[in-house]
């Protein structure tokens, strides 16, 4: 209930925006904007065609235009950057965490990224460059350098005064990372030992050794499963040696998350997760159109098959009717075990040492539902067109097409990605392809033999 009242809240504030805009109350829609948190911002900015998110943004203060952008999806970013000199976007970014910064950076064109290096001071630039020596979807590039380290073999006392001399902690510390002389990570010192243990016991007494440091090479997924299991809220990230790199805390892993679920369900469409709503028709259209055009090939395959039986057809016209029940029900059974083996993918729990195991469990389910819905199925052919071998027919051709179905759908998703290929991008196209071509072809093939 309460993504439902977020929800609300949203739309309201969008409907109060564009009212005051449409009055010229420049001042109300300011204070409104005032009134947002900058992922609301953000959210409303994705929520407007091109010619209002402009008047929009104008009117964002420029302290919060920053965090802001480290909020909405990439094709409105560079849109909303490109409003943006230099200048102003170093002074819209300067007051960003690293990791943030950087994710803005690599979604900008190179020649502006070098800019934008050129133009910060020395250590600022380092630490960007840090975290831009990695892949995005890496820890590396998920990581934050602004972590506060320790040494072991200090007081917790000595730890406490050097955090006052500080002033402050980076935000989403729970703990302090403690490393040796050479950086070498060692364990965490988590603040509520800090602040409830004896300030006369060393940092190594109540040093927590277990949570293992993160390579930098990790891809962004598999931290987030890290963080799933381990009930982690931030972790450190290490080179090759040992070495810390920075941290990586749980507000970026739950933006992970966020993708990747953006993207399972974009992708199944052949859209990215990315695209601007309201980007123009003709870059929309591009984008789609590679995406109908793979559809109409693998829809001409189909057609195709049905042509090699196009005098059976002639002669039984009841085929046609029923075709597009037996390609149907074939493609729920197969998506359904697509489905279920890529989420399994996903987070870690199907893999090679159980594949064969949940493909054959996968079989036998879709086996039952086979023998149990070919015999529903045979009987409406039966009282319908008053032809019993036409119900075989057709109740024999809906449990091959079944477990074809099943099967392809949990062998597809391991053949894919040994290919490189995104599962959730050509899952399912490749499926219905081959479900609407064993089905149309066992149906029509079976009453060439039995039927004409």
């Amino acid at each position: 209930m309460a993504d439902i009242g977020e929800h609300d809240d949203t739309a309201e504030r969008l409907n109060n925006l564009r009212e005051a805009l449409l009055s010229g109350a420049v001042n109300d829609a300011t204070r409104l904007l005032r009134e947002c948190h900058p992922t609301e911002i953000a959210i409303l900015l994705e929520s407007l065609p091109s010619d209002e998110r402009h008047i929009i943004w104008s009117l964002v203060e420029a302290g919060r235009r920053g965090e802001v952008l480290t909020h909405v999806s990439d094709d409105v970013l560079l849109r909303l950057v490109h409003q943006l000199g230099i200048d102003e976007l170093l002074e819209v970014t300067e007051q960003l965490d690293t990791d943030d910064l950087a994710d803005i950076l690599q979604e900008l064109p190179e020649e502006v990224i070098q800019q934008i290096l050129t133009a910060m001071d020395a250590q600022h630039r380092l630490r960007l460059e840090a975290v831009l020596s990695y892949p995005e979807d890496s820890a590396g590039g998920l990581m934050n350098v602004d972590a506060v380290t320790v040494r072991a073999d200090i007081t917790l006392d000595v730890v406490l005064r050097y955090l006052r001399w500080r002033g402050e902690i980076p935000e989403n510390t729970n703990a302090l990372i403690v490393v040796n002389r050479h950086n070498r990570y060692l364990g965490l010192l988590e603040v509520t030992s800090l602040l409830t243990q004896d300030p006369s016991l060393t940092v190594a007494e109540v040093l927590v050794r277990d949570v293992e440091g993160i390579p930098a090479d990790t891809p962004t997924r598999e931290v987030a499963k890290l963080f799933e299991r381990r009930d982690l809220l931030s972790a450190p990230v290490v080179d090759e040696g040992g070495k810390l790199l920075g941290r990586i805390t749980i507000d970026d892993v739950v933006d992970v998350i966020r993708e990747e679920a953006d993207h399972e369900i974009m992708s199944m469409a052949g859209l990215d997760e990315e695209e601007d709503l309201f980007a123009p028709v003709f870059a929309s259209s591009r984008r789609r159109a590679v995406w109908l055009g793979l559809n109409l090939v693998t829809a001409f395959i189909a057609s195709w098959v049905i042509g090699l039986f196009d005098a059976t057809i002639e002669k039984l016209v009841a085929l046609a009717i029923l075709m597009p029940i037996v390609a149907s029900m074939g493609g729920i059974a197969g998506s359904q075990t697509l489905t279920i083996v890529i989420r399994g993918m996903a987070l870690g729990r199907v893999g090679s040492y159980n594949a064969r195991r949940l493909m054959v469990k996968e079989l036998l389910v879709a086996l039952l539902n086979a023998l149990i819905w070919a015999l529903v199925i045979a009987a409406v052919a039966v009282a319908w067109f008053d032809s019993p071998p036409l119900g075989i027919v057709i109740g024999s051709a809906i449990v091959i097409n079944l477990l074809i179905a099943a099967l392809s759908g949990a062998v597809l998703p391991f053949l894919l990605r040994r290919l490189g290929i995104d599962p959730a991008l050509a899952g399912s196209v490749v499926l219905t392809t081959i479900t609407d071509v064993v089905g149309f072809f066992a149906f029509l093939g079976l009453a060439t033999l039995f039927l004409v």
